[in-house]
């Protein structure tokens, strides 16, 4: 029996494991999926050495630091800069791992519908291993981007929350969160922006998918924005990490 899982710390709320349990007894795949809880990333060691494992999915705060101990990296995963499944591929040379990123695909069909022709420019809240994949989504779709965090890095191109201004939200009318803020339990917290220059022009994407509507997605509805959460995204970046699990 093969087994599959989810690397990350905490992870007391898994999508990951609920969609593929169900999709393993579905389809008939003699297989089973667990989350492994890795306080320190040095324990996935043990994990890349389990001949049994078929696959794993990554998530925070790992999806940068585990690219130290994989093989390789195929071409998104490189360029992304972060990884958030891990393929193990037979060689001559023996059992080799490879970082491979299906947030890029799953974040990008995902948003890709509800584009109009005025969503020419982004915000992207957060700077860790998903906004990588939002962002390199985002040039794909021909879309600029301003990064924003907590605090500002000019050399890097980052702005700070506190420098964000009306003119800012205005002429950017896409506004991402890749920020675990609003995530259950902590749902009375959101992203610190002048959300009162929102317009209905503008689509607000939370990667957030529990609770269904974070406070930054309901200040986006009141605004009369368009409000999209990361549940779709989650469903297309597993299919494509089952995908490359199966190559």
């Amino acid at each position: 029996m093969k087994k599959y899982g989810l690397i990350g710390y905490p992870l007391s709320h898994s999508f990951s494991q609920r969609y593929f349990t169900d999709k393993f007894e579905k389809e008939q795949i003699d297989a089973v999926y667990d989350n492994y809880s890795l306080s320190d990333i040095e324990q996935i060691r043990s994990l890349l050495g389990d001949a049994q494992i078929g696959g794993l999915n990554v998530t925070i705060p790992y999806k940068e630091q585990v690219i130290s101990y994989l093989d390789c990296l195929d071409e998104t995963a490189m360029e992304v800069g972060a990884v958030n499944v891990i393929r193990f591929e037979d060689t001559l040379a023996g059992r080799r791992t490879v970082g491979c990123n299906s947030d890029v695909t799953g974040f990008r069909e995902s948003i890709r519908k509800f584009l109009k022709p005025y969503h020419q420019k982004a915000l992207v809240l957060g700077t860790g291993g998903a906004s990588k994949a939002v962002v390199f989504a985002l040039k794909q779709l021909g879309i600029s981007y301003q990064y924003v965090s907590r605090k500002s890095d000019a050399e890097n191109g980052i702005i700070s929350y506190d420098e964000l201004s009306r003119n800012d939200i205005e002429n950017n009318l896409i506004i991402i969160n890749t920020t675990p803020l609003g995530m259950y339990p902590e749902i009375e917290t959101a992203p610190a922006i002048p959300y009162e220059y929102l317009t209905e022009k503008h689509l607000l994407f939370d990667l957030v998918y529990n609770p269904e509507v974070t406070r930054f997605l309901q200040y986006g509805k009141d605004a009369g924005a368009t409000s999209i959460n990361g549940l779709e995204m989650l469903y297309l970046q597993a299919e494509a990490a089952w995908i490359f699990w199966n190559k």
